[in-house]
């Protein structure tokens, strides 16, 4: 695909992804359900908003750069894709019907939870930028949700307050959370191992040389 093309799509995820955050944000700040950091350490706890903060900013470096590279870059890709795909189908198979919402939460949660993780999979599947995955830049990106868990963990079990049922330790005892961690973990690992095999086996994309790279020198091609 172009690069053209790219970098249209990935402005389209930033606006999405990013808006969404917005949306969502703008709600919490509108509650009067407790102080205003509790409410905002509250949002930003969910892997949901922070796999959506991943994307919205990998998204806008893609806008400038379809195709960036770097050590860090590379984690950080992988964990846009890999992170909000776990994110809209734990999501869909788990959450969905679990709360009632308003029309405008309605619109921040169709944002965060369906068109995000449709447009930033496919996004990557799309345009790339690839080839960027090996098995040290998955083991790292693993690395994530890992600390993720182990400070929500932490954090309940001294604000008795988890993100989501499925890691509620007080409702369900350590036993059925870590049974539900390891379902989790392995969509990680299969989705995480999908990405690699794809990035490995499918042609590099965008097909299009820039003028200028940033961080690189004029046109050339990633490895």
């Amino acid at each position: 695909m172009p690069v053209r093309l790219a970098r249209g799509w990935h402005l389209l995820t930033a606006v999405v992804s990013g808006g969404s955050l917005l949306l969502q944000l703008a709600l919490v700040l509108a509650s009067d359900n407790d102080t205003v950091l509790i409410r905002l350490i509250r949002l930003v706890s969910y892997f949901t908003i922070q796999s959506n903060l991943i994307v919205t900013a990998v998204a806008i470096m893609l806008v400038r750069d379809p195709r960036r590279d770097g050590a860090f870059w590379r984690v950080a890709r992988l964990a846009s894709v890999v992170c909000i795909g776990v994110t809209g189908l734990v999501y869909v198979a788990v959450l969905r019907d679990l709360f009632v919402l308003g029309p405008l939460d309605r619109i921040a949660n169709a944002g965060l939870h369906y068109a995000t993780p449709v447009l930033a999979v496919l996004g990557w599947a799309l345009f790339g930028p690839r080839p960027r995955v090996d098995l040290r830049v998955v083991r790292l990106t693993l690395a994530y949700p890992v600390l993720w868990l182990a400070y929500i963990l932490a954090r309940g079990a001294i604000v008795h307050e988890y993100p989501y049922p499925f890691v509620d330790v007080d409702e369900q005892g350590y036993a059925a959370v870590f049974i539900n961690c390891l379902v989790v973990t392995v969509v990680f690992l299969a989705l995480s191992g999908l990405v690699w095999l794809l990035d490995r086996s499918a042609p590099p994309a965008p097909s299009q040389r820039r003028a200028t790279v940033s961080g690189q020198s004029a046109g050339r091609e990633a490895p």
